[in-house]
């Protein structure tokens, strides 16, 4: 079979200890999974790993797999050949007869590493061998260490390796080294931010979603799939369950005092998400609150709800500004999505005047009069599930499965 193949370079895993293997693995794992039907396979060096791909495989596929996977810090397409002289130089001609060095002008680099130390030459000869294999075939060209238009490198480990475009990872840690937790993600700009950044911290998620129908119209219902779709290959696919929250919120807003509506709206969300993680086996709750961004992201009001949930309340956002989520937000592509005009169930039940220093402790027993327990756990029951692969294709769902 013929093979395509792709180093892959690893951080923060390299530098793990006795259980490295385990992230290696799950990190091989996550690749493999999104190269799928094309046949791969894997080997790994200190620091590197190595893919060989089916060469059918689009090249647009397999940067995609590389690109959205966390635990990648950078990746590129590379030759091998053998680890001696001649086989480099000749590689290194073969090698330049492609983009990005083929036009034959600009200036250029070469950077060369040797992990094994046997090789006869060292690394800055080797760049300078290889540098003047570049100057003979091109001599337009010129070097410039500092700001090179582009690079070649060159490493010498178990066999020697070249290439000539580094793209940039993600970093991070593999998704689902780190447990699984319930991502509460609404249709605005900050929980998918929010998913993303836990999820670059190995974290798995699952996705709920509240959806108040009249209220919130079926493109809120929609917009929020297309989030999930946006999220899912960052996520290494991930379900969306979809909550009927508009009882709920008709009940609280006959029960309870107006500016407590937000605050009781939250907790109802944090009981039926514990529910929720409970089925799915979930360690945590994940939300996009920024400290002091709206009233009920204080202090007090996040005490508050944080008293209502049994699991512990993860908030990656809390510390940034709006400017650093959205810029955030336009990396992974969602901010397009998330300012899309159709309004969730916060933003259709918000007070006018909301409590903003709510007292623990007299909210609590606010919650407990509202008698709402029954209510939620009917939502829990008639929630509706889509699963989402690894590509952002929703796969099935409970709403085909009850046709």
């Amino acid at each position: 079979m013929d093979t395509k193949l792709y180093l892959v370079r690893l951080g923060e895993i390299s530098l793990k200890g006795l259980n490295r293997d385990f992230f290696e693995k799950r990190l091989r794992h996550n690749i493999k999974d999104k190269l799928r039907p094309w046949n791969s396979t894997c080997t790994r060096q200190k620091g590197r790993l190595y893919f060989e791909i089916d060469a059918k495989c689009p090249d647009e596929i397999a940067d995609r797999a590389f690109s959205t996977t966390f635990g990648v810090v950078g990746f590129s397409q590379a030759v091998r050949c053998e680890k001696s002289f001649d086989a480099i130089v000749e590689a290194t001609k073969r090698l330049i007869s492609s983009p990005p060095f083929d036009d034959g002008t600009g200036s250029f680099k070469v950077e060369a590493s040797r992990s094994d130390k046997s090789f006869p030459l060292n690394s800055y000869q080797i760049a300078c061998e290889l540098g003047g294999v570049v100057l003979d075939r091109y001599p337009g060209m010129h070097v410039d260490v500092r700001h090179p238009e582009r690079i070649l490198f060159c490493e010498i480990r178990n066999d020697a390796y070249l290439y000539t475009s580094l793209r940039k990872g993600l970093g991070g840690l593999p998704v689902s080294c780190a447990g699984k937790g319930m991502l509460l993600l609404s249709g605005g700009i900050d929980s998918p931010v929010a998913g993303w950044r836990m999820a670059r911290r190995g974290l798995k998620q699952e996705c709920i979603y509240f959806h108040a129908y009249p209220y919130t119209s079926e493109m809120a219902l929609e917009k929020v799939k297309s989030l999930a779709a946006i999220l899912a290959p960052y996520l290494q696919g991930t379900r969306l369950h979809v909550v009927p929250f508009t009882d709920s919120q008709l009940w609280i807003r006959d029960h309870s005092n107006e500016e407590e509506h937000t605050l009781m709206m939250r907790a109802c969300m944090m009981k039926v998400a514990n529910a929720l993680a409970e089925k799915s086996e979930a360690l945590c709750l994940v939300t996009g609150e920024a400290l002091g961004q709206v009233a009920s992201q204080t202090l007090e009001s996040m005490a508050f709800t944080d008293g209502m949930s049994e699991r512990v309340v993860l908030r990656p956002l809390v510390g940034m500004d709006k400017e650093e989520i959205i810029a955030t937000a336009m990396k992974i592509g969602s901010y397009e999505t998330s300012i899309l005009p159709y309004e969730d169930c916060c933003v259709i039940f918000s007070p006018k005047h909301p409590l903003v220093r709510p007292d623990a402790t007299v909210e609590t027993d606010h919650f407990h009069a509202m008698a709402i327990e029954g209510l939620l756990d009917k939502a829990v029951a008639e929630t509706s599930t889509y699963d989402f692969g690894v590509d952002g294709r929703i796969l099935r769902s409970s709403c085909d499965s009850e046709a």
